[in-house]
């Protein structure tokens, strides 16, 4: 039984994936990553469902990978860490070709990792009052593995305003940069969803999942080259002083070594 996230069904064939992390802001450990995987490829195969609303709770929507989490990447073996960034990279691609349309739903923060997770949404709704952020470069990582469904949602000149500065940003930017559909107040989100999931129960199924087929091929190419590529970039990151510094700095409550 999934202990990080928890789905549910209803009688049109609605799911909604929780993530349950509320305590840890959602943060991706790798339990989460592999239940995420594990019920999205369930969810995909499941007949009887016609679309996956993904959401949060608490707070936040997800606050990108759990620290402990690559703390852990960077004292372990090279295969080790290669592992960890392989099934990151396996959970966004279990996401991104769901043959069910996956709908978004952000009711607070996302950073790091949780921008790629809306990335990889087929539409995201958003509540006013977020705040979002590619964090990754203060840590001395980069946002890698995610970086293929972020560029392609974003389009690389508006991925360049934010994807290298750590800049924080709110909902209404956001949007500008394609990450959300739509911004509502946080007590329209739900009806917000609701209009995003009623045109899909009166589609055919199959014509559903073909359509978002052709949409992937169609679009930027993000295949396994280019999901290896981006795995090579995260370990390397781990293996560098720079992350070594940034995640020692974060855990003792100080500022890291290039901060002015």
């Amino acid at each position: 039984m999934a202990e990080t996230i928890r789905t549910e069904v209803d009688a049109r064939g609605v799911a909604h994936l929780w993530l349950a992390r509320a305590e840890k802001h959602n943060a991706l450990s790798a339990q989460m990553i592999a239940e995420i995987t594990a019920e999205i490829g369930a969810l995909g195969a499941d007949r009887a469902v016609r679309v996956v609303v993904l959401a949060a709770e608490g707070a936040s929507f997800c606050a990108g990978g759990d620290l402990r989490w690559m703390q852990a990447q960077i004292a372990a073996t090279p295969a080790e860490r290669a592992e960890g960034a392989r099934q990151l990279a396996g959970m966004l691609q279990a996401l991104d070709s769901c043959p069910k349309p996956v709908i978004g739903r952000v009711q607070g923060n996302a950073f790091g990792g949780g921008i790629g997770m809306m990335s990889v949404c087929d539409v995201a709704v958003g509540a006013a009052g977020a705040r979002f952020g590619l964090t990754e470069t203060r840590l001395g990582l980069t946002p890698a593995t995610i970086s293929p469904y972020v560029v392609a949602r974003m389009g690389a000149d508006r991925a360049r305003r934010v994807f290298m500065s750590a800049r924080l940003f709110g909902a209404e930017e956001a949007r500008e940069l394609n990450l959300l559909a739509r911004v509502v107040a946080p007590d329209e989100l739900d009806a917000a969803v609701e209009a995003e999931v009623l045109p899909y129960l009166s589609c055919a199924p199959g014509a559903v999942a073909d359509a978002k087929a052709l949409v992937r091929m169609l679009g930027p190419r993000i295949d396994t080259e280019v999901q290896e590529a981006t795995i090579r970039a995260l370990v390397a990151r781990w293996e560098s002083p720079e992350a070594a510094e940034g995640i020692a700095a974060f855990f003792d409550k100080r500022k890291p070594s290039w901060q002015r």
